[in-house]
């Protein structure tokens, strides 16, 4: 049997992770399908191969330790049968020498432990095969999760302020429904995903989002991710709270500036100011000058983990009127002198 290096045929190398497996199958599977290149489609199949056995933790497992062997124990016959089927294996406690350690270091997690452990289950090869997408676990093998994904959402002051529930359309590629994920139907390419194993879903969601949200905060969204064999994988909302025009949010804390007319802070007066809960009234002292800042505890934004909120600092700007009315300017005329006399 030809050996075939499925790590060149992919074009990634040995020590490559999963994404990197799946982002070279993805950038070659939409260059070389036959819909796409004419002739191509040998190069499909051994590109399909190859991401078929690599992703696969055990089948890759295997073929890195196998080598040209791999196929021997990992792969039905033509007859659709494992080579080892109905043949029973048992690893006593206690066994030793090349064979049993071979079989220990190969197919050891799959058969109920490792060297020096409490010993052996009995096992069939023909169960070995394993679906593609399943993972190992105590019990057997079990249904693989699907993908997490991640996603933007922009928000108004007012909705991070309040929390809102907001529905979103999703675009993910999922596990064709199919062929489940394996890209072939009775050993021929699917003919849903064309061999892909991926299928494009939309989906729209109700998503909930806490008040108190930031720029930069992300929002869990369990089983809303990619569909996989066994349980979905989660959705991560990455946040975006747009500027206001009246606010400026730091942390926690919202700030404002509010005009004041120039005669209520000479002489001091009662107030509105606007705040994301509805205006407030809000009294300031006579001789109040342009710049000073005042604290509204707790009117600033909720805390996103614990309990209550912000403050809100407001902050003077000092406004004339205009334009200035005869006797305005017959006042400001002769407070400029009684002004200069007191400085006098």
């Amino acid at each position: 049997m030809q050996y075939k290096d499925y790590y060149k045929i992919l074009g990634v190398p040995k020590t490559a992770d999963d994404k990197a497996i799946k982002a070279a199958y993805r950038k070659l599977a939409r260059k070389y399908h036959p819909d796409v290149n004419k002739g191509a489609s040998e190069r499909f199949k051994e590109i399909n191969e190859a991401h078929t056995v690599l992703s696969d933790p055990e089948k890759r497992k295997r073929y890195d330790t196998l080598g040209p062997d791999w196929e021997r124990y990992a792969r039905p016959d033509a007859g659709g049968r494992s080579p080892f089927e109905g043949q029973e294996v048992r690893f006593e406690q206690g066994d030793s020498g090349a064979f049993s350690d071979f079989f220990r270091t190969i197919f050891g997690d799959l058969i109920g432990g490792g060297r020096g452990g409490g010993g052996f289950r009995d096992v069939e090869f023909g169960d070995l095969g394993g679906g593609r997408g399943a993972e190992w676990s105590p019990g057997g093998f079990a249904p693989s999760p699907g993908s997490d994904v991640e996603a933007s959402i922009d928000l108004t002051l007012e909705e991070a302020f309040s929390g809102i529930r907001k529905t979103i359309s999703l675009e993910l590629d999922e596990p064709c429904t199919t062929c489940g994920g394996s890209g072939h139907v009775n050993r021929n390419p699917c003919p849903q995903c064309h061999g892909t194993g991926w299928s494009k879903g939309r989906r729209d969601l109700e998503v909930k989002i806490p008040a108190g949200v930031d720029t930069g905060s992300r929002v869990r969204v369990a089983g809303a991710g990619a569909r996989g064999s066994g349980r979905s994988g989660d959705l991560y909302l990455r946040v975006t709270v747009k500027p206001d025009s009246r606010f400026e949010r730091k942390g926690d804390d919202l700030h404002v500036d509010l005009p004041v007319d120039v005669t209520d802070a000479a002489l001091g007066a009662e107030v509105k100011v606007p705040t994301l809960k509805g205006q407030v009234s809000m009294k300031i002292p006579a001789e109040t000058s342009s710049g000073r800042q005042f604290r509204l505890r707790g009117y600033g934004m909720p805390h996103l983990k614990g309990n209550g909120a912000g403050d809100q600092i407001v902050k003077v700007q000092i406004s004339l009127p205009s334009p200035l009315q005869p006797r305005e300017k017959e006042l400001f005329q002769q407070l400029r002198t009684l002004r200069a006399e007191t400085k006098a």
